[in-house]
């Protein structure tokens, strides 16, 4: 959409046909409310979190603004300025932009390679025809979960939905495009002082068997202090202050990516000790399988901590799994991974000849530097 999910979340405060952005933002102060939203490249996520007695209330508001923002073109023009500053920043980032050149270096111009905040020449054109557009398009009930927790009333939560999306009538099927891996290099030099460079391989979807697998691996190649990444290249040799991978999991594919930011002079050295860690996972000790087992595992008992993380969990399994997982449950797929299921996970996923990379770093530092050669098997 190029951007224009992201608009749509910033309007959705911005005025409905009864309040206005004053308004709404005072009805949610006096609730002593958290109310925000975000976009990720797969959903765009409303929410609020306010005091037990004003439970309904909150979510009658965010109803309304979902269902009857009236996108006043002074606001819209107000909005789209404020969007390209947080794009001008995000340029002035980079270690933020690194991750946006990253799913274009591994997506191309694809939805999943698209930057989620779109690109100036793309917010300049949008028009409050475009965002009504889209919202009769894909605001639909057949596409909105609504969780809550904490305490709240099931019986008013689902007479408030009722309410407010009753009368809707089913949309069309979301559009399914599967994503397909480009594996290209993206560069960027500017007036800095260090090289940020993230790799992507091609990992699994997030409904894949591989998934909890896939992280398992991540975990122990650069997931914490004892990882092998950090203890390798930030400990032993010093290359680099800040040092990680990570997983992305989408509807239909993923990323098994790693991150590190270094000087123009531990360059090259970081892409050898870079290779020679991802291509040495030929073994796994049972200590570092535990050590990342209990990480993963403590991260799910931890995001459950708060009715906020219960209601987004709840949503989020909703939307991809089709039901709600049990933290119990994960915790029992993670419990079953085996030493041997991670090599294997090392040999499906990081035997790829050539990752995406993407890269920014000083004038004259890049050009030229063939990433992908000195990163291959």
């Amino acid at each position: 959409d190029g951007g224009l999910s992201h608009m749509l979340e910033h309007m959705a405060f911005k005025g409905t046909a009864k309040m206005s952005a004053k308004h709404i933002a005072e009805a949610f102060d006096m609730m002593g409310g958290n109310v925000n939203a975000y976009t990720s490249h797969e959903h765009t996520v409303y929410y609020a979190k306010v005091l037990k007695e004003y439970a309904n209330e909150a979510l009658e508001l965010l109803c309304e603004i979902m269902r009857y923002s009236n996108f006043d073109q002074a606001e819209l023009e107000r909005e789209r300025e404020v969007i390209l500053q947080e794009i001008a920043m995000n340029q002035d980032s980079p270690d933020d932009l690194v991750f946006d050149m990253s799913q274009e270096s591994s997506f191309g111009d694809q939805p999943l390679g698209r930057p989620i905040l779109g690109k100036p020449t793309r917010v300049n054109t949008f028009s409050r025809e475009d965002l009504i557009r889209y919202t009769t398009t894909h605001y639909q009930p057949n596409r909105i979960t609504l969780a809550a927790a904490g305490a709240v009333d099931a019986k008013a939560v689902k007479q408030i939905a009722h309410t407010y999306f009753g009368d809707m009538k089913p949309g069309a099927p979301a559009p399914i495009i599967d994503a397909s891996h480009q594996c290209t290099v993206r560069t960027l030099e500017k007036d800095l002082e260090q090289i940020q460079i993230v790799l992507g391989f091609p990992s699994c979807a997030i409904t894949h068997p591989d998934y909890y697998k896939v992280q398992t691996l991540s975990t122990i190649l650069g997931g914490g202090m004892s990882s092998r990444l950090f203890q390798e290249i930030r400990e032993r040799l010093g290359l680099a202050y800040s040092v990680s991978s990570f997983v992305s999991g989408y509807r239909d594919t993923g990323i098994l990516g790693v991150y590190a930011g270094t000087t123009r002079e531990h360059m090259d050295e970081l892409l050898g000790a870079l290779r020679k860690v991802l291509h040495g996972m030929n073994s796994v000790s049972e200590d570092e399988l535990l050590r990342a087992k209990n990480q993963l595992k403590a991260n799910l008992v931890m995001t459950r901590e708060s009715s906020g993380a219960i209601a987004e969990w709840m949503a989020r399994h909703l939307h991809i799994y089709g039901r709600v997982r049990s933290a119990e449950e994960l915790m029992q797929e993670i419990n079953a991974i085996t030493s041997k299921d991670i090599v294997e996970m090392a040999q499906r996923y990081l035997a790829h000849p050539a990752p995406a990379v993407a890269a920014i770093g000083p004038h004259g530092s890049l050009a030229g530097v063939a990433l992908q050669d000195r990163l291959a098997a």
